[in-house]
Protein backbone atom coordinates (compact mmCIF):
# COMPACT_ATOMS: atom_id res chain seq x y z
CA UNK A 1 0.00 0.00 0.00
CA UNK A 2 1.29 3.43 -0.92
CA UNK A 3 0.28 6.35 1.30
CA UNK A 4 1.13 9.98 0.63
CA UNK A 5 0.64 12.88 3.03
CA UNK A 6 0.35 16.05 0.95
CA UNK A 7 1.28 19.37 2.50
CA UNK A 8 3.99 22.01 2.82
CA UNK A 9 5.07 20.93 6.30
CA UNK A 10 2.66 22.89 8.47
CA UNK A 11 1.65 21.68 11.97
CA UNK A 12 -1.61 20.21 10.59
CA UNK A 13 0.38 18.25 8.00
CA UNK A 14 2.72 16.95 10.71
CA UNK A 15 -0.27 15.91 12.85
CA UNK A 16 -1.80 14.11 9.86
CA UNK A 17 1.45 12.22 9.28
CA UNK A 18 1.51 11.21 12.96
CA UNK A 19 -2.09 9.95 12.88
CA UNK A 20 -1.57 7.98 9.65
CA UNK A 21 1.65 6.45 11.00
CA UNK A 22 -0.12 5.38 14.21
CA UNK A 23 -3.05 3.90 12.25
CA UNK A 24 -0.68 1.90 10.04
CA UNK A 25 1.16 0.57 13.10
CA UNK A 26 -2.08 -0.34 14.90
CA UNK A 27 -3.63 -2.14 11.92
CA UNK A 28 -0.42 -3.93 10.93
CA UNK A 29 -0.92 -3.02 7.26
CA UNK A 30 2.17 -3.18 5.07
CA UNK A 31 2.43 0.40 3.80
CA UNK A 32 4.96 2.90 2.54
CA UNK A 33 4.29 6.40 3.89
CA UNK A 34 5.70 9.36 2.00
CA UNK A 35 5.42 13.06 2.74
CA UNK A 36 4.91 15.18 -0.38
CA UNK A 37 5.74 18.88 -0.02
CA UNK A 38 6.14 20.06 -3.62
CA UNK A 39 3.34 22.41 -4.65
CA UNK A 40 3.28 21.16 -8.25
CA UNK A 41 3.24 17.50 -7.17
CA UNK A 42 0.40 18.21 -4.70
CA UNK A 43 -1.55 20.04 -7.42
CA UNK A 44 -1.03 17.01 -9.67
CA UNK A 45 -3.44 15.11 -7.42
CA UNK A 46 -6.07 17.81 -7.93
CA UNK A 47 -5.63 18.86 -4.32
CA UNK A 48 -5.71 22.55 -3.48
CA UNK A 49 -6.15 22.31 0.28
CA UNK A 50 -3.79 20.68 2.73
CA UNK A 51 -3.25 18.47 4.56
CA UNK A 52 -4.43 15.72 2.25
CA UNK A 53 -4.13 11.94 2.40
CA UNK A 54 -3.73 9.82 -0.74
CA UNK A 55 -3.87 6.02 -0.52
CA UNK A 56 -2.95 3.99 -3.60
CA UNK A 57 -3.48 7.07 -5.82
CA UNK A 58 -6.94 7.77 -4.40
CA UNK A 59 -7.48 11.05 -2.51
CA UNK A 60 -9.13 10.16 0.81
CA UNK A 61 -9.06 13.43 2.75
CA UNK A 62 -8.46 17.09 1.87
CA UNK A 63 -8.09 20.20 4.01
CA UNK A 64 -8.45 18.63 7.43
CA UNK A 65 -6.75 16.33 9.88
CA UNK A 66 -8.39 12.91 9.57
CA UNK A 67 -9.57 10.93 12.59
CA UNK A 68 -7.50 7.84 13.32
CA UNK A 69 -10.63 5.66 13.08
CA UNK A 70 -11.26 6.97 9.55
CA UNK A 71 -7.68 6.24 8.51
CA UNK A 72 -7.96 2.71 9.89
CA UNK A 73 -11.13 2.11 7.88
CA UNK A 74 -9.36 3.31 4.70
CA UNK A 75 -6.47 0.95 5.39
CA UNK A 76 -8.61 -2.14 5.90
CA UNK A 77 -10.87 -1.76 2.85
Amino acid sequence: MDIKILGPGCPKCDQTLKIVTQAVAETGVNAQIQKVTGVMEIAGYGVFGTPAVVIDSKVKCVGKIPKKEDVKSWLTK
